[in-house]
């Protein structure tokens, strides 16, 4: 009998640390978090998107050319596909289709978008989606469509921390 309650416990267990985890995968199945790309010194710019949205697959090179210019200084891109592990095939052809080269999660539409509104307090809408952290992994701002690269690049501008405060967040 304590055989099975032992291995209850560990089920339960494991069950608990996927739940923490929160709904995002990376692509290979592994429970994921963004807290694992935030901060670090950065800004993290996170795109929420699906495969068959117009908008997403127009901006998509956009985002890929602020990830290339940023990825060594100041910023990072992070995506996160709403496609759902059932259609992973259609999140990977969306991003070789585009060289996506920076991190990407998969989740499923409706935790995706509980995800959304717990993180901002507002209503999901659809894609794409952004979420804007700033180096010490504070969220500091979201928004609903495409956003232009130069103006997250304007709000990264205004939005710098001072050199003491960016001094105190080196090393977390």
């Amino acid at each position: 009998m304590q055989t099975l309650q032992l291995i209850a416990a560990l089920a339960l267990l494991a069950v608990v640390r996927i739940a923490a985890a929160g709904p995002l995968y990376d692509l290979d199945g592994h429970p994921r978090s963004l807290d694992e790309y935030t901060g670090k010194d950065k800004w993290t710019v996170v795109m929420i998107w699906a495969s068959d949205c117009p908008v997403c697959n127009a901006e998509a090179p956009n985002y890929v050319l602020f990830n290339e210019a940023h990825k060594d200084k100041d910023a990072r891109m992070v995506g996160v596909s709403i496609d759902g592990l059932s259609h992973k095939s259609d999140a990977q052809a969306f991003m070789d289709r585009y060289l996506v080269d920076y991190p990407n999660l998969i989740g499923e539409p409706q935790e995706v978008a509980a995800m959304y509104t717990r993180l901002t307090g507002e209503r999901w809408v659809g894609t794409p989606s952004f979420l804007i952290y700033d180096p010490r992994g504070k969220l500091v701002a979201a928004q609903v469509g495409a956003v232009p690269v130069p103006l997250i690049e304007k709000f990264m501008r205004e939005h710098a921390l001072p050199p003491v405060a960016q001094a105190a967040t080196a090393g977390k």
